[in-house]
């Protein structure tokens, strides 16, 4: 699996050849970008530094910026950024130059090779790197010696159908619903996310806090969940990655390059979340993210390394492959990377946009441009959900009760009493 992104850089932008010396150069600290994906002489799964290059595209457009990129998610981005299909690179880059005089540069990065941590701690040193700066790495390239098994292993959690799942599952897993998607991009300020941490903290277990992003993921997980008009029967869940960095006490540094993310799995019926109070979701999120700890990621390591992956034919767990995550959510939180302190030569980025996934249910969290605290988020979902959606995110009425009563599209009531025969009218009204 391919991430990607781009970034716009207003002129003066250094020359093609400038970016591309920095890259170059910070390749020889980063050098599993240059490699292939394959086996080491074990034939566990490997990256072979093998010096095989990457893909750098220069393209240009006749129009400007503002003329020919939209400020919102769409298809246009995507002939910003490298083709991710049938490709062998783990890094390709596109350079794209605008008649104004701004530069785009698009990228796609493999997933197994760095998670977002790792791939903008690359970034930042690559335009080090350009600006003639020294480049530091600390970690180490040889990941088997952080992540030997125990001996003798303790697989203390269940990891089949949860980081492993069998070939036939994952051939089977495609969701292919039919509809529009569109990805609505919200802007929530800080002062609307310091009234709703405190909503979601009033009423939690003594000498609990819950962070903004918890808040802000039970705030949306509800939100999407009464847009979708669900049964009430239904079980809906999230998954959120968690940073093994600050799970594994011993032995990882904060600059470990490569990808060191789970996931946790907060669940529950569509019933208990609407609804239960605020501070009930903000609670399942933040135990399933707590119990991701030092022994989860333990386990997965010495299930990963038992040899019961390989005697039961399981695989890594699938991306989504269709176009929708069904009753589900997941999110992405890229609120903590250094995503503008990216410079080439010619200052920080005015314009960054992660890639164009038509996915229904996908949530990405990024931080503001301009370093105010706000947050901006962006949430795919199908056209016909998203004006229920947008009136409900921005609400902090208690439970979107009000919300609910005057509009019907939720499947709530006032005072949490829930009208659940009429469920069936609100998909009905969702669907128009």
């Amino acid at each position: 699996m391919h991430i990607a992104a781009i970034y716009a850089f207003r002129p003066p932008a250094p020359s093609n050849s400038a970016v591309a010396t920095g890259l170059a150069r910070v390749l020889s600290h980063y050098p599993e970008w240059a490699g292939w994906l394959g086996h080491d002489e074990n034939n566990n799964p490997a990256i072979l530094l093998n010096d095989k290059g990457v893909k750098l595209t220069e393209a240009s457009v006749d129009s400007t910026f503002d003329e020919a990129v939209p400020l919102d998610l769409s298809p246009v981005h995507l002939s910003l950024q490298p083709s991710k299909h049938g490709i062998e690179e783990l890094l390709q880059v596109q350079l794209t130059r605008f008649a104004c005089g701004a530069l785009v540069v698009g990228y796609t990065m493999h997933h197994r090779v760095a998670d977002g941590h790792a791939a903008s701690q690359f970034l930042v040193a690559w335009g080090r790197a350009c600006r003639g700066l020294e480049v530091h790495r600390h970690s180490s390239l040889d990941r088997c010696s952080l992540f030997s098994p125990r001996n003798p292993p303790h697989v203390d959690f269940e990891h089949r159908g949860v980081e492993f799942a069998s070939e036939e599952f994952a051939r089977c897993l495609d969701y292919s619903f039919k509809g529009k998607i569109i990805t609505y991009k919200a802007h929530f300020t800080k002062e609307f996310l310091k009234k709703l941490k405190s909503q979601a903290t009033s009423g939690a277990p003594p000498r609990r806090s819950y962070t903004t992003v918890e808040s802000l993921v039970a705030h949306l997980w509800r939100a999407v969940t009464i847009a979708r008009g669900l049964d009430k029967n239904d079980t809906t869940n999230v998954r959120i990655s968690v940073n093994g960095r600050t799970r594994l006490r011993r032995n990882v540094p904060d600059d470990y390059f490569g990808n060191l993310i789970l996931w946790a799995y907060p669940r529950t019926t569509v019933k208990e979340l609407v609804s239960r109070p605020l501070h009930y979701v903000a609670e399942l999120i933040h135990r399933a993210v707590a119990d991701v700890d030092e022994r989860y990621f333990k386990s997965f390591v010495d299930f990963a390394s038992s040899g019961a992956v390989e005697a039961e034919g399981l695989v890594p767990a699938p991306e989504p492959k269709g176009r929708d995550m069904c009753r589900n959510l997941d999110v992405d939180s890229w609120i903590r990377f250094p995503l503008y302190e990216l410079d080439f030569g010619g200052g920080s980025p005015f314009y960054f946009m992660p890639s164009y996934v038509p996915v229904e249910g996908l949530v990405n969290f990024l931080p503001s441009l301009v370093g105010d605290g706000r947050i901006e988020v962006h949430v795919s979902l199908f056209d016909h959900n998203v004006a229920a959606f947008q009136q409900l995110c921005y609400s902090l009425d208690a439970d979107t009760r009000n919300y609910v009563h005057t509009h019907g599209y939720g499947v709530m009531s006032p005072g949490y009493n829930h009208n659940w025969d009429q469920v069936d009218k609100v998909k009905e009204m969702a669907r128009l």
